[in-house]
């Protein structure tokens, strides 16, 4: 006896189905009859086997396609298992997916489209668990204008009729149990649209995926992978005001940092950084390292700015319990660690998040809103509740499963501003006629307070290359709640003088000056970054001017000069020790040139700056505050010679910076000093240990008093030749 019309069999053989549970499984058929059915077109035969049963009893086949159904007398549901004989006489046994109740409760589904479903992830992808002692798989998806949603992979030979997935309610969230699915094992979503065309999608919240060019998601399960080791820091890092401490930052790209020439060229892996990178980042006294994006992507050449798996950390380097190994080893080591994270846009690759079900589900609709023409990508749309929990959730997983310590957001003036890079007519304004975008505003907003409610001592910092406001404030200021913001200003008007021949230098004076008057209108962070040294702008020691020797002079007295400015630093990677060529992702860097030197004597100068730095709070502890600084003298031109004091918290916290950006030594110069005293140099960028020419002040000097720059005391020093000098005041 056939139990189901036509059309609902049409149903489940097209895949055109929103909830198979219904005609699949175990079902009341009447108070006095179940039915079971089952989907299989790859078996010839399928017995039920149950304690109920006195006997295994064989389904009948009511459709060659691989129908089978068998009405049991019961007057109610009980478990069971399928065995299974396929045409090539193959047996196997399993429970029914369409036998167990849904995973996700009302309160996660009411949580979700709320947008306030905070470790959403714990729910959404592909889990493995055991449900009802089974073990396998859940597997869940958000695509609320699917027809049809089923789970394809390896374990059904791609066949998106055998595992169709159920809606859940009105949710848009579709779900299945499916039992004996193995970590490891690959899968996809492929989804009916309404125009009635097919989408294979990876899965948006897959922790693991197959390496480029491949795309298929990776069932992955956390627990049990990796135990970590980092107590000490996490509970000290909550108690730490990163704004009052010393931060120098190691920008990296983990493809680029190093590679095995003799094995094609091959990246290290995450393990092989661990040895390599936290050694390196450690002996050279960095505080921090910032990852450039880690998450999936599919094109090396886009520096993993373009996601397309957020949740998955990048096959190309290893598993990620070997990224938590590498993260807990700079954790143990007193390294922090800083995330790029990307939520402003993402690629239209078409196994990604864009026109996920067939609709403009994570982006908008009109290009004027959900599409970047520069980038060819598209922008996410903040005002939808499930995206928003989506980007939220994305954040407080990186910072949960993998201890991140910050994350770095890119592009920040691409999601403010509806009319970014835009000419009239390809934006559209908001509600008040303006141009900032609301919902990005409000949604940076939340993901700012939220962060750091769940992880005090973390740290969001901005790149945001406008003049925007309260980036950094906090949002009960109305601000936009960052920790920090990148200093473009500061960037593009220091390169932009330390560039010029120094006999120029004169005339551009107000590069160097001008920074201070916004300096403390944000937490700034200064920056040399990635961003500057390729497309053609130059490494860092070939925008030097000068011959030889001057570069490496000129490129020793800017550092000195950025870290005595107020804010936090970050240097990219092979501009500590002068890498010659523009930075390139498909190469490593040029190591070799330790051999030589000036390289290796500046890579040194580096290491010194940064425990200089990390040992003097009157270089970091007032960052954010003119209580923190002072001026000597910013309107010495003609000798291109800026001076300045750095105050920490304590009145005698005081270190007097000088800085001669010109290749002429300057005998007798005097300053005007807060205080009488020793003032002892601590550092001098041309040390004869540095390459320097080693001319200085034979270890300090004492003020006199004598009436300078209408202080009551002054110092009489040398100023060595495109040379930087720190003195720290001694009662």
């Amino acid at each position: 006896m056939v139990t189901l019309k036509q059309s609902e069999i049409n149903q489940l053989l097209n895949a055109q189905t929103k909830n198979p549970h219904q005609f699949l499984g175990i079902n009341q058929l009447d108070q006095d009859n179940v039915v079971i059915r089952v989907f299989e077109p790859y078996a010839k035969r399928i017995f039920v086997e149950s304690e109920f049963l006195d006997n295994e009893i064989e389904l009948d086949l009511i459709n060659d396609q691989g129908l089978f159904e068998k009405v049991i007398k019961s007057t109610e549901l009980f478990d069971y298992k399928l065995n299974y004989e396929g045409y090539n006489e193959e047996k196997w046994s399993r429970k029914d997916s369409y036998s167990f109740a849904p995973i996700l409760s009302d309160y996660d589904l009411y949580l979700f489209s709320e947008g306030n479903h905070h470790r959403v992830y714990d729910k959404m992808g592909a889990h493995v668990i055991t449900n009802e002692g089974v073990e396998g798989a859940s597997f869940t998806v958000w695509a609320p204008e699917a027809e049809r949603v089923s789970v394809i992979g390896s374990f059904n030979n791609w066949d998106g009729r055998v595992h169709q997935m159920r809606m859940l309610g009105h949710s848009g969230v579709w779900e299945i149990f499916i039992p004996h699915i193995k970590e490891g094992d690959l899968y996809r979503f492929e989804i009916l649209t309404k125009e009635e065309y097919i989408v294979v999608k990876s899965d948006p919240y897959a922790f693991y995926t197959e390496m480029r060019p491949a795309n298929a998601s990776i069932v992955y399960d956390y627990n049990g992978k990796y135990e970590w080791e980092d107590q000490d820091w996490m509970e000290k890092r909550s108690e730490i005001n990163w704004l009052e401490e010393p931060i120098s930052v190691y920008e990296v790209n983990l493809a680029s940092w190093a590679r095995v020439p003799e094995e094609e060229n091959r990246f290290l892996t995450y393990k092989e950084l661990a040895d390599k990178l936290v050694d390196y980042v450690k002996d050279h006294n960095y505080t921090h390292v910032e990852l450039m994006p880690i998450a999936e992507h599919p094109l090396d050449e886009s520096w993993g700015y373009q996601v397309t798996g957020y949740f998955s950390t990048t096959s190309r380097f290893g598993k990620p319990e070997d990224l938590m190994y590498l993260i807990d080893e700079f954790h143990k080591n007193d390294i922090g660690v800083i995330l790029d994270w990307v939520p402003g846009h993402f690629p239209k690759d078409p196994h990604g998040l864009g026109r996920f079900d067939g609709s403009a589900l994570y982006e908008h609709l009109d290009p004027r809103l959900g599409e970047h023409q520069d980038w060819g990508t598209y922008i996410f749309n903040y005002g939808r509740n499930e995206v928003k929990n989506f980007l939220i959730s994305n954040a407080l997983y990186w910072l949960d499963k993998f201890h991140i310590d910050g994350l770095r957001v890119d592009a920040v003036a691409s999601m403010v501003y509806l009319d970014y890079s835009r000419e009239e007519g390809e934006w559209i304004p908001n509600k008040y006629g303006g141009r900032e975008n609301l919902e990005a505003i409000e949604f940076l907003q939340y993901f700012n307070s939220i962060t750091h409610e769940y992880y005090p001592g973390i740290l969001t910092i901005a790149e945001e290359s406008t003049a925007f406001e309260g980036v950094s404030k906090p949002t009960y200021l109305g601000g936009l709640g960052f920790s920090m913001k990148w200093n473009m200003g500061w960037m593009n008007d220091s390169l932009e003088y330390i560039e010029k021949d120094p006999i120029y230098r004169k005339y551009h004076h107000n590069n160097l000056t001008f920074p201070l008057v916004y300096a403390f209108n944000e937490n700034f962070m200064l920056v040399l970054s990635h961003d500057e040294v390729v497309h053609g702008k130059g490494s860092m020691i070939n925008k030097m001017p000068g011959d030889y020797w001057q570069k490496f002079a000129n490129l020793r007295l800017f550092y000195s000069y950025m870290f005595a400015h107020p804010g936090k630093n970050l240097l990219f990677m092979g501009g500590d020790f002068g890498q010659w060529k523009e930075w390139k992702d498909t190469q490593s860097l040029d190591w070799n040139l330790l051999e030589y030197e000036p390289h290796q004597k500046l890579l040194d100068f580096i290491r010194d700056l940064n425990s200089t730095y990390q040992v003097e709070r009157a270089l970091w502890e007032i960052d954010f505050s003119y209580d923190g600084f002072e001026w000597i003298s910013c309107d010495d031109v003609d000798n291109s010679v800026l001076s300045f004091v750095r105050k920490g918290k304590e009145p005698d916290e005081l270190i007097v910076c000088v800085f001669n950006f010109t290749p002429m030594e300057r005998h007798n110069y005097r300053l005007g000093v807060p205080k009488a005293g020793y003032y002892e140099e601590i550092l001098n960028t041309d040390a004869e240990q540095y390459w320097g020419s080693n001319l200085g002040n034979m270890g300090g000097v004492w003020s006199e008093s004598i009436p300078w720059q209408d202080r009551a005391d002054s110092i009489s020093v040398t100023l060595p030749p495109l040379g930087g000098l720190y003195f720290k005041y001694k009662k």
